[in-house]
C-alpha cells in the first residue's frame, strides 16, 4: 500500500514538471508578423474588347482569262500589275482566219437573202395567178415550198454568221470588269489552246472581302449583324494586318454562307471593306477582330492580382488587416488587365502585391496603396 502511494506521488510530481515546462515554452513563442502588401481598389472601368478571327483577303470578283478560240498570240495591251477598265482588249489571238470566216459567213448570208427574195416574190406572183384559175394548183405548192426551203437556208446562213463572229470577238480578249490585273502568264508568239491555257488573272479590289469561320453556336451572332449599315466611325469590324498595323477603315457582313460544314461544324462569313487604296490584297492573311457583345463599363484589375488553382482563378481581398481568397469568374484579358465577371464588387480593396505567401484568412499590413484602376498615376 505504500509503495503504491509512493508511486502515486511519483508519477504527480514528474508531471507537474512536465507541465512547468511546456507552460512557459507556449508563451515565449514569437507570433507570426502580418505580411507587407499593395491593394488596390476595385472600380468600374469602360471595357472595350474584341473575338479574333484568322481571316484571309477574298476578291469579289476573281476569274481566270483563257482563251475560247486556238491561235498563236499577236498583242498584249495592258501593263501587268495595273487597273483595267472594263471591255479594255487585253490579248489578241491571230485574228486572219477568224476574220475570213466571217467575211465568208457574211456572203452567204448575203446569197440565202436574196434566193428568199426571189422565192417570196415567185409565191406572191403565183397566188395571184392561183387567184383567177390562171396556174395550175402544183406550181403554186412548189413556190411554197420554196420559199420556206429560202427562208430556212437564211436563218442558217445567219446563225453561222453568229457562230463565226462570236470567234472573232474571242480573238481579242477584254477584260470583264474593272479590276486589277496580274502578270501575265503567255507572250507574244505564244499558242494557246481553247478553255486550257491560262493567260492571266483579273480582280477586283474596291470593295473587297474578308472570309473567316464561325462555329454554328455563333451563327444567330452574326446573321442578326446582317444588313447593318457602316456609319462613321464605326468599329464592329476591325482588320489587323499581318504586319500587325489594323487596317483603318471599317467592315459590314456581306453574307453568310448558305449551311454548317458537317466536318468542322463551322460556317463562312464573309465581311466586306472599303479598299481605296488597294492595300488589302486578294489572299492577304489577317486577323478579324469582332466587338464582344459584352464589351461596356466593367470591373478591371491588374492581371498580376489574379492567381490560378486547379483551373479556377482567385483573389486576395483586404478586409481590415485579414486577407480573404475570394473566386472569381474572368472576362477578356486586356493588355496588362483582366476584365472581372463576377466573384467581387466595386469598391473591394484587392491585393496586388505580397499575396504570394498569404493564405486565406492571413494577417495583412497594408503598405502604400496602388492607384485605383483607371485612375490617373500621381507624381
Amino acid at each position: 500500500m505504500k509503495k503504491m502511494n509512493h508511486f502515486v506521488l511519483i508519477s504527480a510530481a514528474g508531471l507537474l514538471g512536465f507541465t512547468a515546462c511546456k507552460g512557459p515554452a507556449q508563451k515565449g513563442a514569437p507570433a507570426m508578423p502580418p505580411t507587407p502588401v499593395n491593394i488596390t481598389e476595385v472600380s468600374v472601368a469602360p471595357a472595350v474588347y474584341y473575338d479574333k478571327f484568322p481571316a484571309t483577303v477574298t476578291a469579289l470578283n476573281n476569274v481566270e482569262l483563257r482563251s475560247q478560240v486556238a491561235g498563236f498570240i499577236t498583242g498584249i495591251f495592258f501593263k501587268e500589275g495595273e487597273i483595267v477598265q472594263q471591255g479594255k482588249p487585253l490579248y489578241e489571238i491571230d485574228r486572219r482566219k477568224y476574220q475570213a470566216a466571217y467575211l465568208q459567213a457574211e456572203a452567204n448570208v448575203a446569197s440565202a437573202k436574196a434566193n428568199y427574195n426571189r422565192a417570196k416574190k415567185d409565191d406572191e406572183r403565183y397566188k395571184r395567178l392561183a387567184e383567177q384559175d390562171a396556174v395550175a394548183r402544183q406550181i403554186l405548192d412548189n413556190a411554197e415550198a420554196a420559199l420556206e426551203t429560202t427562208r430556212s437556208a437564211l436563218a442558217a446562213a445567219e446563225a453561222n454568221l453568229a457562230a463565226v463572229r462570236t470567234d472573232l470577238d474571242y480573238s481579242v480578249i477584254k477584260a470583264p470588269f474593272t479590276g486589277r490585273i496580274g502578270i501575265s502568264q503567255v507572250r507574244l508568239g505564244a499558242q494557246v489552246s481553247p478553255g486550257t491555257t491560262l493567260l492571266n488573272t483579273i480582280s477586283s479590289e474596291n470593295p473587297i472581302a474578308v472570309d473567316f469561320v464561325v462555329n454554328e453556336t455563333d451563327l444567330s451572332r452574326f446573321a442578326a449583324m446582317q444588313g447593318k449599315n457602316i456609319n462613321a466611325g464605326d468599329s464592329t469590324f476591325r482588320l489587323q494586318l499581318s504586319d500587325g498595323t489594323m487596317y483603318n477603315h471599317g467592315g459590314r457582313i456581306l453574307a453568310v454562307d448558305r449551311g454548317v460544314d458537317n466536318q468542322t461544324a463551322t460556317v463562312k462569313v464573309r465581311i466586306e471593306f472599303n479598299n481605296p487604296d488597294s492595300q488589302l490584297k486578294d489572299g492577304m492573311s489577317s486577323v478579324l477582330q469582332v466587338l464582344n457583345e459584352q464589351s461596356g463599363d466593367r470591373l478591371i484589375l491588374p492581371y498580376k492580382a489574379v492567381t490560378e488553382q486547379m483551373g479556377e482563378y482567385f483573389v486576395f481581398v483586404a478586409k481590415d488587416t485579414v486577407a480573404a481568397q475570394q473566386k472569381v469568374h474572368l472576362g477578356p484579358k486586356i493588355g496588362d488587365r483582366i476584365v472581372i465577371m463576377d466573384g467581387i464588387q466595386a469598391g473591394d480593396k484587392v491585393i496586388v502585391e505580397g499575396f504570394q505567401r498569404l493564405r486565406d484568412g492571413g494577417k495583412i499590413q497594408i503598405g502604400i496603396p496602388a492607384p485605383p484602376q483607371g485612375a490617373p498615376a500621381k507624381n
